[in-house]
């Protein structure tokens, strides 16, 4: 039985249990394209970043095992990362909008699919105009062997439930470290603004799975990250408190999505019951995990319609002739 099986499998054995925690850890396990593609796990050198920024938020706590990388679904994975940096991203002077986005991958806070969910998405948004800084957030520690790895995703199956508000002081607690980290990003690019050719006021976020998860914690714990904007892509959409001065909400979902397909749209009717912008792309077919893998569904047109979106806001002017954001109705 292929890893792929295997976690497949757990998937259906914790929904059946209710136990939410083993969702979010499976995240980046589960994030699979349709089509076919080695799911076997095949460890790799850390690749150079030199482009990598330290955020200075320290060492993880307590980790005994450095970071490790993988190829996986012919795409590259980060585990074990104790050190948080961020990458930028930066598009060519002559097309930048002034606008910008943090890039948060999903992977269950155990693994990072730096490729899919990070590298790919912001080389698509600087083409765009879009500075683009991809966030390797610190993750949970887990066993420094790929096959200890995995079996540390199915006994996770047991572990405790994790708040379901991303606003609660719970959720904030539960992620202390990668929220420290995302704060510091946008602490980061706001103190480089100028030298990025990024209107501070334009700065926006973006999270996969369980990096949408941190987007929204980010946007809701009440700190100085303020992002302008926020997607949610295959991310948690359960009912929540939403502040009144909640930034515009994108939201793209596959409904064959093995995770969060069938757990309502509360998440979109507390952003319309708060009065505040928000947009929700429901696709027929794309599973969990699609992100930038090129697919036969129309979820691969998540990217366009998020560019659109956020162009519909005034966030894609040229610097200088940033609108206010549309308000909802």
């Amino acid at each position: 039985m292929t890893l792929k099986t295997r976690l497949q499998h757990a998937v259906v054995r914790a929904t059946r249990r209710r136990a939410p925690i083993a969702l979010v850890a499976l995240l980046g396990m589960l994030s699979l394209p349709a089509f076919a593609l080695d799911d076997t796990m095949t460890p790799i050198d850390v690749p150079p970043q030199p482009d990598a920024i330290a955020l200075g938020t320290g060492a993880l706590p307590d980790a005994q095992n450095e970071e490790s990388w993988h190829r996986q679904y012919g795409s590259v994975f980060a585990r074990n990362v104790t050190e948080a940096t961020l990458t930028p991203f930066l598009p060519d002077p002559a097309k930048a909008t002034g606008a910008a986005v943090i890039v948060a991958p999903g992977g269950g806070f155990r693994s990072l699919s730096m490729e899919n969910e990070g590298w790919d998405v912001a080389r698509a948004l600087a083409d765009r105009g879009v500075a683009a800084f991809v966030l390797k957030y610190r993750l949970n520690q887990t066993p420094a062997d790929l096959d200890g790895f995995a079996r540390s995703i199915r006994e996770m199956l047991a572990g405790p439930r994790p708040p379901r508000d991303p606003g609660s002081p719970e959720s904030a607690t539960m992620l202390a470290p990668q929220l420290q980290d995302s704060r510091a990003a946008f602490a980061l690019v706001r103190s480089r603004a100028g030298e990025w050719r990024v209107d501070p006021d334009r700065i926006g976020m973006v999270g996969f799975s369980a990096g949408a998860m941190l987007t929204m914690v980010t946007a809701l714990s009440g700190e100085d990250a303020r992002p302008a904007f926020i997607g949610n892509i295959y991310g948690p959409i359960a009912a929540l408190q939403v502040p009144a001065d909640a930034p515009p909400l994108f939201v793209a979902l596959a409904a064959d999505d093995g995770l969060f397909s069938n757990s309502g749209f509360g998440l979109i009717e507390s952003w319309q019951k708060a009065g505040r912008p928000v947009e929700f792309h429901y696709y027929e077919r794309g599973g969990h995990g699609f992100g930038m893998y090129p697919k036969d569904t129309t979820s691969t047109g998540w990217f366009e319609a998020w560019v659109s979106w956020m162009k519909m806001h005034g966030m894609l002017d040229p610097p200088g002739e940033a609108k206010a954001t549309a308000p909802a109705g």
